[in-house]
């Protein structure tokens, strides 16, 4: 249990702490609101990384989840538990976040969506693609034998920032479907109708990069 809560503590923060820095900015089209956003992201994930790392390995994210487990890293009833309590964290950020800006003159929770110009098909790929980059990096330096050690937590939050800094402009960045079903439903509209583009595509960005790195590390055993 002590690993589910961590997970959902960990979910919590990145929630609160990523979506309500979008809110705060009014992340938008700005390149300081942008970077700001993206820099708060990847930090969550550094300081969640080194607190809880120890404890659940730090997934807070259910497409980090899949691919732990096509990469059999992780049971699937463990799996299970993770991304239902990294849900359940993700919803406790978005109910402390809604709180104070229902209280501060703001608007939204960060949800996701489609950002102008961009259509269901490029909204999908483009999760699709920056989850698989993520998910891929995550695998490849948390490796057991071929990882980053205890520079794992550093690299994973740097590339969070890069990736937020390239897809926020296509769907203000997911690549966590956890993330992304809590702020959706308290904020409705097109980011709970697009909801959908937000969990299969991370989802199918991950196992590409559970097969992906499946094959290069089986090709340096060789």
């Amino acid at each position: 249990m002590k690993k589910y809560l961590a997970e959902m503590v960990g979910t919590m923060v990145l929630v609160l702490m990523g979506c309500g820095t979008a809110v705060s900015l009014s992340c938008g089209v700005d390149t300081a609101s942008v970077v700001g956003t993206a820099v708060a992201f990847g930090l969550a994930v550094v300081a969640m990384a080194y607190t809880i790392g120890g404890i659940s390995g730090c997934h807070i994210n259910p497409a980090i989840t899949l691919g732990c487990l096509l990469t059999k890293r992780i049971s699937t009833k463990d799996a299970g538990m993770y991304m239902l309590f990294q849900v359940i964290g993700a919803f406790l950020g978005s109910t402390i976040l809604y709180l104070l800006t229902s209280n501060a003159g703001l608007e939204g929770t960060g949800a996701n969506s489609l950002q102008s110009g961009v259509n269901t098909t490029g909204g999908l790929l483009a999760e699709v693609f920056f989850t698989f980059v993520f998910v891929f990096t995550v695998l490849g330096t948390t490796d057991s034998s071929k990882g980053a050690g205890n520079f794992a937590g550093l690299a994973i939050g740097l590339c969070l920032v890069l990736v937020h800094l390239a897809c926020i402009r296509y769907t203000g960045t997911s690549v966590n479907p956890a993330r992304s079903i809590a702020p959706a439903l308290f904020q409705g509209g097109d980011a709970l109708s697009q909801l959908w583009i937000f969990i299969v595509g991370p989802f199918i960005g991950a196992a590409l990069a559970a097969f992906s790195w499946g094959f290069v590390a089986d090709c340096c055993k060789k």
